[in-house]
């Protein structure tokens, strides 16, 4: 599983915390069927999102906006003022083995979370 992570800026790491254990609770998955996190470029500089991760033992990669947009996702995102189709879901897609979302975009306080296999 891979899962997508969009946020507000200035999220912390509990924020972020926050979010992925809800998003797994929702999505009935465990952290270990999780192989690593994505994320846009735009997210690079945010250190709640990083942490997050590294607490998890996990690894993210940001992504470019060509490989982001080469996505559409079935959600609407406030992205789009960044001229990007979204974060969590063409995120998390671009990085699946079957492109499909088992957690389609969710918000969870100023975090964003999808979740693909």
């Amino acid at each position: 599983m891979i899962i997508g992570i969009g946020s507000r800026r200035g999220v912390t790491r509990e924020e972020v915390s926050a979010a992925i254990e809800s998003a797994l609770r929702d999505a009935e998955i465990e952290i270990d069927d999780v192989r690593i996190f994505a994320s846009s470029r735009l997210k690079e500089n945010e250190a709640g999102i990083k942490e997050a991760v590294r607490s998890l033992g996990r690894e993210i990669v940001f992504l470019d906006d060509e490989t982001i947009n080469a996505y559409e996702p079935p959600s609407p995102s406030e992205a789009k003022r960044f001229d990007l189709v979204g974060v969590a879901e063409p995120s998390a897609l671009a990085l699946s083995e079957e492109k499909e979302l088992v957690l389609e975009k969710r918000r969870y306080g100023r975090v964003t979370i999808a979740i693909a296999r």
